[in-house]
C-alpha cells in the first residue's frame, strides 16, 4: 500500500509541531512522531480509521484519531493520501 500526504497535511504537520514548540519543543518533536508513526500504520491496516459520514464515499475518506489529532484520509486503489491533520479543538479543519 503506498502512502502520500498532501501539501495541506504537511503544512498542518509543521504548523502543529510550531505551535507546541513555542512552550515545549522536546513534546513538539514526539507528538510529530507519534502522528508519523500512527499515521504510516496505515499502510498495513488502511481501514483502521472511521468513515467520514458526509463524504461522498464514506469508506474511502476516513479518520484516523491519534490521541487529540486527527488525520484525514484517502483510501483507493492500493493508495492512502493523507488530505489534512488537526488538533481536535481546532474548528474550521472540515473537508
Amino acid at each position: 500500500m503506498k502512502l502520500s500526504y498532501s501539501v495541506e497535511s504537511i503544512s498542518d504537520l509543521a504548523r502543529l509541531r510550531k505551535f507546541i514548540a513555542i512552550h515545549n519543543p522536546k513534546a513538539a518533536k514526539q507528538i510529530a512522531k507519534e502522528i508519523k508513526t500512527a499515521i504510516s500504520q496505515l499502510k498495513q491496516f488502511p481501514e483502521i480509521g472511521l468513515p467520514v459520514p458526509r463524504s461522498p464515499d464514506p469508506e474511502m475518506m476516513r479518520d484516523l484519531y491519534i490521541g487529540k489529532y486527527l488525520a484525514r484520509y484517502l483510501v483507493s486503489n492500493n493508495h492512502i493520501f493523507i488530505l489534512r491533520i488537526w488538533h481536535g479543538k481546532e474548528e474550521g479543519k472540515d473537508l
